[in-house]
């Protein structure tokens, strides 16, 4: 046998099954783990050999949840994820693709939504866009200079705005003609055949439509009713594919149509279903009971197999001046947000009755509600006056003498978006965060990395659970072991989602990470900021870790080494795939081999 590509020497091995570790060699050959030995490999004739020793050498993670479907087509080597170890991403959750509908349609559902810019989503896809079919965007994934894998689902607003036309997506009384609802039935069993995962969707109306024509209406598949449903999930449960999607917040929640659609006891076959969740709630303490044990009880009772979406880390977000989703949960945040025009938006927010209404909005202890509302837990991080850093709305607004309310919207007059403030949402007591870590009806996701580029940043939650893990070890309050906190990470995730990843096996296709568990301490949960020139020099948030990943290996190639990614990597070459549904190690095999050609 030939010599192999790429050792790694004298690692602490996890396979990601959950098993515990070994010390062991991996050899890589033709992109695939060809051997794992206790003794020592031969290293003549090796292109590459990494030193790992008292190093964890771990299957690269997965991020289930992220929007990287417009940042690929520009910036491929997707820096950002791969310098924190993750291999495989999937795009095209919560309803938005860039694949069947116009490319402004596509930016009007993509945009507000994730707070990217809509003029550089057009222009993206303008530049980039081959394809009309989801047949045509996995090739086009395919040959694209990854610097990861990429898995995807269809998006449900997308299809429906190309069968029905935006004006009737967005509309409350049109529902699909019979035509129309084979059409769409068509087009997904087209992108299951083709390897997508299944179909993302969002029934949260605060989600909304950027542009002109049809700017604040919710996105298209919040207007998804019954026979839409249930003939879209036939598919899907007929095909063995998932549901994606994001629950309604509102005082009639739909999250039980969730339950029965997952469940097979009074159906033929289950339907996978993945639903986003703020797990512990600051606006609803007592939730936290609901997402523990509403899952494990209603999969058992109904035979259905469902998880909830979960951030294992504090889910903190930043807003320059008053831009922010949360906002558009209320009628005074959402009537803010929907005028573009700066002076226009100063206008209303000056307005005594515009503050009455905001301020009943923010009183208002019976509305369902994403944010907590409370602006004394709401602190400027920047800000023009410097005396105002690090104190919250709420002091401000005690020390002025006035109602929190009103010095925030004082404060966003004067300064707009150079006002700059934080919050955390949800996740923020550790006891809980220990527990759904170690829950079986929950998965670690919701990263999104490549949306809210300045809201939050999580591209590294999986140093970040990691480090809590090792650390609570060693004050001898573990909640998880390492072992298990990789495949809760890989394995895990990759097989739920069922896709060729997560593994560390002889056969298995070569996508690895480098750990030094040294560097697992609290720098890996710092924030920074970096340029992107591709979105028009935005500054958006980033997680620069302090060297906790030591290397990352896609399809057997080195990408990222020592702070450093490879010669040309996203510009011209790249190991990353599509990744289809339920592929065979003969498929990821043939894969490597074509990455290497």
């Amino acid at each position: 046998m030939t010599a192999f590509d790429l050792v790694i020497r004298n690692g602490i091995v996890f396979d990601g099954s959950g098993r515990p570790p070994r010390v062991a060699d991996v050899g890589v050959r033709d992109g695939v783990v060809a051997e794992i030995s206790t003794t020592a490999l031969d290293t003549e004739g090796v292109d590459t050999v990494i030193d790992a020793d008292g190093r964890w050498v771990v299957p690269g993670f997965v991020d289930i949840h992220t929007h990287y479907d417009a940042e690929m087509l520009v910036s491929p080597a997707l820096t950002e994820s791969v310098r924190h170890g993750v291999t495989t991403a999937i795009i095209g959750n919560c309803s938005l693709t860039t694949i069947l509908a116009s490319n402004v349609d596509c930016a009007d559902i993509f945009s507000r939504v994730e707070a990217v810019p809509r003029e550089a989503v057009i222009r993206v896809l303008d530049e980039h866009r081959t394809w009309s079919t989801p047949t045509e965007y996995a090739k086009a994934i395919d040959e694209l200079d990854l610097g990861l894998n990429i898995a995807t689902f269809l998006g449900q607003s997308d299809l429906r705005v190309h069968v029905m036309g935006m004006d009737r997506a967005v509309d409350e009384r049109a529902r699909p003609t019979d035509a129309e609802l084979e059409q769409m039935t068509a087009l997904l069993e087209e992108a299951l055949d083709a390897g997508f995962l299944g179909l993302s969707s969002t029934t949260n109306w605060i989600d909304k439509l950027d542009g002109d024509l049809y700017r604040s209406r919710s996105l298209p598949s919040t207007f998804v009713r019954g026979k839409e449903f249930r003939a879209l999930n036939k598919v899907l449960r007929r095909r063995g594919r998932i549901l994606q999607s994001t629950p309604r917040i509102s005082l009639t929640p739909n999250i039980g149509k969730f339950f029965l659609a997952a469940g097979s006891r009074f159906k033929r076959g289950t339907l996978k279903v993945s639903l986003l969740a703020a797990a512990d709630s600051k606006a609803y303490p007592p939730l936290i009971y609901f997402m523990l044990y509403s899952a494990p009880v209603l999969n058992r009772l109904l035979k259905g197999d469902f998880r909830w979406q979960h951030l294992p880390v504090p889910f903190t977000v930043y807003a320059d001046g008053i831009d922010l989703v949360v906002f558009e949960e209320f009628g005074s945040g959402a009537a803010a947000l929907d005028i573009k025009d700066q002076i226009e938006r100063n206008e209303l927010l000056r307005s005594r009755d515009y503050r009455r209404w905001f301020r009943r909005d923010y009183e208002n202890k019976l509305s369902p509600k994403i944010w907590h509302r409370n602006l004394f837990d709401a602190v400027v991080v920047e800000c023009p006056d410097h005396t105002l850093i690090a104190k919250s709305f709420g002091q401000i607004g005690t020390e002025r003498g006035i109602h929190p309310v009103d010095a925030f919207l004082d404060l966003v007059v004067e300064y707009g978006r150079d006002i700059r403030w934080r919050t955390t949402i949800a996740n923020d007591r550790p006891k809980y965060l220990d527990k759904l870590a170690a829950n079986s009806g929950v998965h670690m996701g919701f990263g999104d990395a490549g949306a809210h580029l300045r809201n939050m940043a999580f591209y590294n939650y999986h140093l970040r659970l990691l480090e809590r893990v090792r650390s609570a070890q060693g004050a001898r309050k573990p909640f998880l072991t390492i072992e298990r906190a990789v495949h809760r990470l890989t394995a895990e995730l990759a097989d739920w989602f069922g896709i060729d990843a997560g593994h560390l096996r002889p056969g298995d296709r070569a996508d690895i990470a480098v750990i030094d568990p040294a560097r697992l301490d609290q720098n890996v949960h710092g924030l920074g900021e970096q340029e992107m020139p591709e979105y028009g020099g935005l500054r958006r948030m980033v997680n620069r870790d302090n060297g906790a990943v030591s290397a990352t290996i896609v399809n057997g190639r080195v990408v990222y080494r020592d702070g450093e990614f490879a010669e040309g990597l996203g510009r011209t070459w790249g190991p990353g795939r599509f990744l289809p549904a339920a592929t065979t190690v003969r498929g990821a095999r043939e894969s490597a081999r074509e990455g290497r050609g």
